[in-house]
């Protein structure tokens, strides 16, 4: 094995990490708005909802948090054959993250000053439209920082995919140096462009964070 840099190997995989690049994009946006949506949904269920509801989603969160990604991998892939890898890994991220995610907009939920509440109930707001309407908005915005870093750790956690045979760009680049027996470019050039995507995003969600902080 040629442990030399070659430009010419290193054009020849970049459209092959490209193509492994899509579904890397695709399973993380999809794989975030899934996430999104349903740690909102559990984080307004474990506020509002009775004990015998939030109790049980309480729980299952815990052990989705402390189980590692790839079990939950596998074992939703070989439970479900009847769906695809993609299918699988990109609802079994967005579920993953979105445990996490129901924290942080518990915590922006708390953060909602108590006067919030009490201006609300004292114009007679529907529960439902002091939520929509008051509680959620202000939300939201203080957490939207913390759920971008989550985007940024999701589409790193992407490789993870490898493990239910999804081809995304890690294991495209595995695949080609196992083809070619190098390795040094396809590796490289896919960290390079995993930084390429994240770094601008990191830097967004920094100036995010300093503007919504004033």
């Amino acid at each position: 094995m040629n442990v030399e840099w070659s430009w010419e190997r290193a054009w020849d995989c970049l459209p092959v990490l490209l193509e492994g690049f899509k579904i890397t994009l695709l399973a993380t946006v999809l794989g975030f708005l899934i996430a999104a949506v349903l740690g909102l949904a559990i984080a307004v269920v474990r506020r509002t909802g009775p004990a015998v509801i939030s109790i049980p989603i309480r729980a299952a969160c815990e052990f989705i948090r402390l189980t590692p990604l790839v079990v939950q991998l596998l074992f939703a892939y070989y439970l479900l054959p009847q769906f695809s890898a993609l299918q699988i890994g990109i609802v079994v991220l967005g579920i993953h993250y979105s445990t996490y995610m129901a924290e942080v907009y518990r915590a922006g939920i708390d953060s909602v000053p108590k006067g919030q509440w009490e201006a609300a109930h004292a114009l007679s707001l529907p529960t439902a439209r002091t939520w929509r309407a008051v509680v959620l908005p202000q939300a939201i915005r203080n957490t939207t920082p913390a759920l971008g870093n989550y985007a940024i750790s999701m589409f790193k956690d992407t490789p993870f995919l490898f493990a239910i045979t999804v081809v995304e760009m890690v294991t495209a680049a595995q695949q080609y140096g196992a083809r070619t027996f190098q390795y040094l470019e396809p590796i490289t050039i896919a960290g390079v462009i995993f930084l390429i995507a994240s770094y601008p995003t990191s830097i967004l969600i920094r100036k995010l964070e300093k503007s919504l902080a004033y």
